[in-house]
């Protein structure tokens, strides 16, 4: 098989949820499980960190990775979805698994796939637990794709939990209220293994604690032991400065994060305790952990989170794509000094409009747009549904044209915005 050929079994024999949505959800590990023995259980052989969250996981996740790089240690990453490459799920010490090793994988094991016919996430897991393991990494880091108790990267026992927040996504597959998500969500917990949560939130933090009492976990919130100031952006060609304080003692360490984004506070947080609970098991400076953070996109290529394309017009994407993310993206973009806000907005034909679009500034124009992916919203319907909440623009067929379209209407005082999904933001980068 040819590379090429490789992704066309992936992605076309094979049902994909970045592609088609809630149809490719699985609700059992049974096919994951039958895999894993198959392959005789790769995850054993390495120590793994298991992220979860409705935001904030990818970047933990590269976080956590590049901090362990930096201090030495062959680290594993598996993230999803991808933005550009399939390989950029599957990284070790932030290099792509070669298009070989892809292809090998697929040839070596393509009957017991097809007859197991595995989704293409459960696939895509098994490939890179045993990637990680031929490639004899210290460490995984590994971020769940859905959910958590019900996902593919669950029949992991990892060294430690992350849980990032709990926000409004995948509602149709994970439950109708934050408790109910929250508990699917602690679905990673496993027992006498410590758990970090990244913020404390009232709707749902004793479901965390109830879960990590059953479990005989040790469990940490992130908000309650450290505390990150995160100064102002006032240069988009440098990254933003923080001060981290361990609340415990008061000890402070400042630092810098090219991660631009409001949001990446609490994500810090998150990552600065989950490295006091490692402390025992990884070796980690304080200059491991703040160069780690530092050249985060550097060591494990981690983009589209608050990204700044272009300095005149300011031009900047973001992943964020639900109620909770976007609040945080629109509050910054509201901050920043223009003269008009451009956006090229597109979506997900499952996403929930009614609770995301009233979020966005009616005094913006709009470049309403579809990525090139089955998911998609029409571009059409999406600015038919704006409109009843006072936005509005035209339609644009494909992101490129909107793009375009939103570059020469911008002047060099304003300011363009593209998002709204992730399958947008990877039309730009």
């Amino acid at each position: 098989m040819t590379y090429p050929q490789t992704l066309e079994f992936l992605f076309s024999q094979l049902p994909a949820y970045h592609r088609i949505g809630k149809a490719a959800y699985k609700s059992d590990l049974k096919n994951t499980i039958l895999l894993d023995n198959y392959l005789r259980n790769p995850h054993l052989s390495y120590p793994s960190i298991h992220v979860a969250g409705t935001n904030g996981k990818g970047s933990v996740s590269h976080m956590i990775a590049s901090v362990l790089q930096e201090a030495g240690y062959r680290t594993g990453l598996y993230t999803s979805p991808h933005l550009k490459d399939f390989r950029e799920r599957i990284k070790v010490n932030g290099a792509m698994i070669a298009k070989e090793e892809v292809v090998n994988f697929i040839e070596k094991h393509k009957s017991v796939l097809e007859s197991l016919k595995p989704s293409f996430f459960e696939m895509t897991v098994a490939m890179a637990f045993n990637y990680f393991a031929e490639s004899k990494v210290d460490v995984a880091v590994i971020e769940v794709g859905l959910g958590g108790r019900l996902d593919s990267t669950n029949v992991i026992t990892p060294v430690l939990s992350v849980i990032t927040n709990i926000g409004h996504d995948h509602m149709d597959l994970l439950g109708n209220t934050f408790e109910k998500i929250a508990g699917e969500k602690a679905g990673i917990i496993k027992r006498n293994i410590p758990v970090v949560i990244s913020e404390t939130q009232p709707d749902t933090q004793n479901v965390f604690i109830s879960k990590a009492g059953e479990s005989d976990s040790v469990i940490y919130f992130a908000d309650r032991n450290y505390s990150c100031n995160l100064g102002i952006n006032v240069n988009p060609n440098a990254g933003r400065r923080y001060t981290m304080t361990d609340l415990s003692n008061d000890r402070k360490i400042e630092g810098e994060i090219l991660l631009r984004g409001d949001y990446q506070s609490k994500n810090l947080q998150a990552v600065f305790n989950a490295f006091e609970v490692l402390k025992d098991r990884f070796e980690v400076s304080d200059k491991d952990l703040t160069d780690g953070i530092r050249n985060t996109i550097l060591n494990t290529g981690l983009y589209g989170r608050w990204q700044i394309l272009n300095i005149a017009p300011l031009t900047i994407c973001d992943t964020g794509h639900n109620k909770e993310g976007l609040e945080y993206v629109l509050d910054q973009l509201k901050r920043i000094p223009k003269s008009t806000l451009h956006v090229v907005l597109g979506f997900v034909n499952d996403k929930d409009l009614k609770s995301v679009l009233p979020l966005f500034p009616m005094d913006a124009q709009y470049y309403f747009t579809k990525a090139s992916v089955p998911r998609a919203l029409n571009e059409i319907n999406l600015k038919m549904e704006a409109e009843k909440y006072g936005l509005k623009g035209d339609s644009f067929s494909d992101v490129a044209t909107a793009y375009n379209a939103a570059r020469k209407m911008a002047k060099q005082s304003d300011v363009i915005f593209i998002g709204g999904s992730t399958f947008i933001v990877a039309e730009v980068v």
